[in-house]
C-alpha cells in the first residue's frame, strides 16, 4: 500500500474544494490498515478518516495522515426464513449496497436510497431518510482502535444511535477506524411509503415494490437536492432542530405551511430547511457559495471558493435563524479546520 505525500482531496470531497493532505493512505485490507496504523513514521501525526467525502468541509489542508479504507465486499453471514445478515465493507459505496439489498428482495434500506458516501460512515453518523433510519438494521459495527491497533466489534446497543448521532461522533469520536458493518434484513419487509413526498411519487408506478419504491426515492432525491458531480455540494449542511411542542405550536400559528415531526408528548422535530427559508436564504448566493434554490438546507459550491467561505456562510444563516426563530440550528456535515 502506498502513502502519499501532498495529495489532492478536490476529488474525495464533494464540495470540490481544493485541499490537500500532508499524507494520504487507502488500505484496502484490515490488515492493510492494521500495518499503517503500527507504522511509527505516521504515529505522532493528527489522523483524519474519509470515506466517500459526502458529508465533510474542508476548510484548510490537512497536515497529517487522511486514511481512506477501500475495504469491500458483501458476504451473506446468517440466514433465516425471515432475515438475512450481511457483512460489508466500510468501503463499499452506500447506494451500490441498497442497490444490492433490494436486487435480492431484501428490505430495511431502500428509503435510503441514492445517499452519497461509503458503508463505514452509515453508522457514525446514523444515516436517515424518508422514515427509516440506519439504525434500525445494523447490527454490529467492526472497528480498529486508531492508537493500539485492537480490533473492537460494537453491538448495536453499545452504537447509542440517536437523530444523526451515535457513541462514534460522541466518546470514541476520532479514535477508531470502522472496517465492516454488519445489516439485518428483512425478506418480508413492511414498505414505509407515508413520509414526504413518497406516497404522491409512488402513484406514477402500478404497484408498491422494494424495486418502485427505491425509484421513487432515487426521483424525489434527484428532483430536490443539486447533483454533486455538476454544483459542488455536501447534501444536507443542517440537521432538523429537535424543539418544545410549545415552541413549534407557536411558530405553526405564525406559518401554516411549517411541518411538524411528532417524537414525544414535549419534544418535536422541525425542518430546518423552512426555517432558513422563511429567514430569507433560499436561492441566495454570496461569491462562490450559496444557499441551494430548491432545497435550503443544502450550501453549494459554485467553484472557486473555499470551505471558509462555505462556513462563514453557515454561520451567517445560524445566526439569522436563531435571531427570528430562537432556533440554535446544529451542522450535520463534519467541518475540518
Amino acid at each position: 500500500m502506498t502513502v502519499h505525500t501532498d495529495y489532492s482531496l478536490k476529488e474525495l470531497n464533494t464540495f470540490g474544494f481544493d485541499v490537500r493532505a500532508k499524507f494520504f493512505a487507502a488500505p484496502e485490507t484490515v490488515e492493510a490498515l492494521e500495518k499503517l496504523l503500527s507504522d511509527n513514521r505516521y504515529a505522532h501525526l493528527p489522523q483524519l478518516v474519509l470515506g466517500g467525502g459526502s458529508n465533510i468541509l474542508f476548510c484548510s489542508d490537512f497536515n497529517g495522515l487522511v486514511i481512506q479504507p477501500r475495504i469491500t465486499g458483501i458476504e451473506k453471514i446468517e440466514e433465516t426464513a425471515e432475515t438475512v445478515h450481511l457483512r460489508v465493507g466500510a468501503g463499499v459505496v452506500w447506494d451500490d449496497f441498497v442497490a444490492y439489498a433490494v436486487q435480492h428482495h431484501w428490505g430495511g434500506v431502500e428509503n435510503l436510497s441514492f445517499i452519497p458516501g461509503h458503508v463505514g460512515a452509515s453508522p457514525v453518523q446514523n444515516i436517515g431518510a424518508y422514515g427509516m433510519e440506519v439504525k434500525h438494521t445494523i447490527r454490529q459495527v467492526e472497528c480498529i482502535l486508531k492508537a493500539t491497533g485492537e480490533r473492537k466489534v460494537f453491538s448495536a446497543e453499545e452504537c447509542a444511535f440517536s437523530y444523526r448521532d451515535s457513541i462514534f461522533k460522541q466518546a470514541w469520536r476520532d479514535r477508531l477506524i470502522v472496517t465492516h458493518v454488519i445489516f439485518r434484513l428483512a425478506k418480508h419487509p413492511v414498505l414505509r411509503t407515508y413520509y414526504g413526498y413518497v406516497e404522491e411519487e409512488l402513484r406514477k408506478y402500478p404497484d408498491v415494490t422494494l424495486q418502485t419504491l427505491r425509484k421513487a426515492i432515487i426521483a424525489i432525491r434527484r428532483k430536490k437536492l443539486p447533483d454533486p458531480q455538476i454544483l459542488g455540494n455536501a447534501g444536507s449542511f443542517f440537521k432538523n432542530p429537535v424543539v418544545p411542542k410549545k415552541l413549534a405550536d407557536e411558530l405553526a400559528l405564525k406559518d401554516p405551511k411549517m411541518v411538524i415531526y411528532p417524537i414525544d408528548v414535549n419534544y418535536v422535530k422541525l425542518p430546518a430547511a423552512r426555517l432558513i427559508e422563511q429567514a430569507g436564504w433560499k436561492g441566495k448566493c454570496i461569491g462562490a457559495v450559496g444557499v441551494h434554490d430548491r432545497q435550503s438546507l443544502v450550501i453549494v459550491h459554485y467553484g472557486g471558493g473555499t470551505g471558509r467561505d462555505a462556513l462563514a456562510l453557515s454561520t451567517m444563516i445560524r445566526q439569522s435563524v436563531y435571531e427570528k426563530f430562537g432556533i440554535q440550528l446544529e451542522t450535520e456535515v463534519n467541518i475540518v479546520q
